[in-house]
């Protein structure tokens, strides 16, 4: 977005307590049809409040639907919060939206909307559409743009390489208000801007090719992680401005980091201010609490069948890509979505029209809102979290998936920390549940996600789920990463996994940066260093991560010995990598696995390594093959797998 300039400060000249509302609309008959019929996707660009020349003088069109209404103004700074000075017109057709142009009026501004339902309700109520809004406590709406001069033209017209299915794609998930913090003001928030100058170069040093950000969309109550959104088009105030947030952005872009953003449609809380009982009616959400009540989060639930609805969330999906450049959009708890029963007893929900527990009116939403997202901007990905069985959820709507880009893998996610806080020694009784996940692993277009949900509310951190001793609960970490790494799917990590965080993830704290003066936290770093080289390097680890044919096993049933050698393959037939990993503190010397085929085949990552806190006893790097029947390939070796350790091999001649 550009233009010749940004109105960044309030106007200079004070409005007048008694100047006038003008009658003015930017809606044309078409905007109404769309928005009334749920197809209209640019809602920002007419509802809100924006600065604009009307008749020569400077001043804010304000535009908010409330059809329950009998009386709507604005109150503001301007005008004393007087309820009476500015009320806005309500349109002639039916659609609901009060509209007004109040001149002299601009961004810094802060206003809300009084409403009188036609019950009676009196309701101050902030902007749904407002692009900035005061920080938490307060609440109030301001005025604002997203007027930004972006230097990302080059990431914008080439991001499709790096966003495609066939392109490496490790995330890093981040909580902004716990990653860092100042040393001397731990209390204390880095900016939007702060935060980009010290988490880039550790970005680009670690390897990372996206980052996923939790929500950064306004929520009055900071607990809730962001996961309770009242500001669906605002940036989070704690952090900065709209611009500031657009610079983070753009740096990520400008050193080759994609952004994908959390995005919270499936509930909203019920704050006085916020889109709870909007207009004195059940406007955004279900007046039926067994469709309208979140019972796990005492949050209320979108009604997706309602047309004005949809285009309120579709038009949010598209703003964040229009007017932010995003990269993705993870849809946050889409199993909610889904089910009509979804944590709820008996009796304490209503079936759809066939009797059956899915929600129909969400699932045309979804559908809805990825063929909108994909058809405006077919070089982003959308990404479902998404725990059930349900079919085809990143298969195309045509086909009749859902349409989005990915899905979290929940099983293999569950199955292997399972599988991992055993003692080693028992999980030769265990071995089917790190294999199974090869079993579906491409019915879907999965992403692996190790997030915070793994960190939280008394699971503990992932270093202290692993069994044994200091140096073998690094080395099962360090393999875990390995067997994810080099596992068919996109990769997702959450923040300090990467250097063994020993304390769960506490949202009011900085990460505990501390520990990587110890060298088995420093390993651990630098071994996912490592892992992120190999796989943006290596195109065995990426190019055919969501079919069958770039996986092969070449030894998957030595559960006595909890050893697992297979194949990634690339697209060239000669562009293979064989993983080898062994579950046990026991080394595995002679151990005879089948090639792909002849030559000699060199170790190019080793979790063991001695720089990354392992022991080091391996040391023969090359291995020649023998032509000796194994496994069903004409080629095989011997090989020396280190404890709790595994490694890649590749062909070097």
């Amino acid at each position: 977005m550009k233009s010749k300039k940004s109105i960044a400060a309030p106007v200079a000249a004070p409005l007048a307590v008694h100047a006038p509302v003008v009658a003015l609309s930017r809606f044309t008959d078409f905007d109404i049809g769309l928005f009334r019929s749920g197809k209209h996707y640019k809602l920002y660009e007419k509802f809100g409040s924006h600065v604009i020349e009307h008749n020569g003088v400077t001043g804010t069109y304000f535009a908010v639907w409330a059809p329950n209404a009998v009386k709507v103004s604005v109150i503001a700074n301007f005008n004393g919060w007087n309820r009476n000075s500015h009320d806005l017109f309500v349109r002639w057709d039916g659609s609901g939206i009060w509209e007004g142009f109040i001149p002299n009026t601009g961004n810094g501004e802060i206003y809300k909307y009084f409403i009188k339902s036609n019950s009676g309700d009196e309701l101050e109520k902030s902007d749904p559409f407002a692009l900035r809004w005061e920080e938490p406590p307060l609440t109030g709406s301001i005025i604002w743009d997203t007027w930004y001069e972006w230097k990302d033209k080059e990431w914008m017209s080439t991001r499709h390489k790096h966003n495609s299915l066939d392109s490496p794609y490790s995330v890093y998930e981040l909580h902004l208000g716990s990653w860092a913090r100042s040393p001397e003001s731990p209390d204390q928030f880095f900016g939007y801007r702060l935060i980009s100058d010290k988490l880039i170069p550790y970005i680009k040093e670690m390897g990372f090719t996206h980052v996923e950000l939790m929500p950064v969309m306004e929520h009055p109550f900071y607990p809730s992680w962001g996961y309770q959104v009242t500001g669906y088009f605002a940036v989070s105030s704690r952090f900065g401005t709209p611009q500031d947030f657009m610079y983070l952005v753009e740096q990520l872009h400008i050193n080759g980091i994609g952004l994908i953003l959390d995005w919270v449609p499936s509930h909203f809380p019920g704050d006085a201010h916020g889109l709870y009982n909007f207009d004195g009616t059940h406007l955004y959400e279900h007046a039926d609490e067994r469709k309208g009540f979140h019972p796990d989060w005492k949050s209320y639930i979108f009604n997706y069948g309602r047309n004005e609805v949809r285009s309120f969330l579709i038009s949010n999906a598209i703003f964040w890509f229009d007017r932010y450049h995003a990269d993705g959009i993870r849809v946050d708890a889409v199993a909610s979505m889904l089910y009509l029963d979804y944590s709820r007893k008996e009796g304490e929900w209503i079936p759809n029209e066939f009797g059956g527990r899915e929600n129909l009116e969400a699932i045309t939403f979804l559908k809805e809102f990825n063929e909108t997202v994909y058809a405006m901007y077919p070089d982003v990905q959308t990404i479902a979290e998404e725990s059930t069985a349900f079919p085809g959820v990143s298969r195309p709507t045509h086909s009749g998936g859902l349409g989005f880009g990915m899905k979290w893998m929940m099983g293999w996610m569950n199955d292997t920390l399972k599988y991992f806080e055993q003692d080693p020694v028992h999980r030769k009784y265990s071995h089917g549940k790190i294999t199974f996940s090869t079993v579906y692993a491409f019915t879907e277009n999965f992403m692996l996600p190790l997030s915070h949900d793994e960190v939280v509310h008394g699971k503990g951190s992932l270093i202290y789920k692993m069994p044994g001793d200091e140096w073998q609960k690094f080395a099962n970490l360090r393999l875990m990463y390995l067997y994810m790494f080099t596992h068919p799917g996109a990769k997702l990590l959450f923040m300090g996994d990467e250097f063994g965080q020993t304390t769960e993830w506490n949202f009011s704290q900085s990460l505990d940066w501390h520990l990587l003066q110890y060298p088995p936290h420093k390993g651990v770093k630098e071994f996912v260093k490592g892992l992120n080289s190999i796989y943006r390097t290596e195109s065995a680890l990426y190019q055919r991560s969501f079919t069958s044919d770039g996986f092969e096993w070449l030894e998957v049933g030595d559960a006595i010995n909890s050893v697992l050698v297979y194949i990634r393959k690339g697209n060239d037939p000669k562009d293979e990598l064989v993983i080898a990993l062994n579950m046990t503190p026991v080394p595995r010397n002679n151990y005879r696995i089948g090639l792909p085929a002849e030559g000699t085949w060199e170790i190019v990552l080793n979790s063991d390594e001695t720089i990354y806190f392992g022991s080091g006893i391996l040391k023969q790097q090359k291995y020649i093959s023998e032509q000796i029947r194994w496994e069903n390939k004409e080629h095989s070796t011997l090989i020396s797998l280190p404890p709790l350790g595994g490694f890649v091999l590749k062909r070097t001649t």
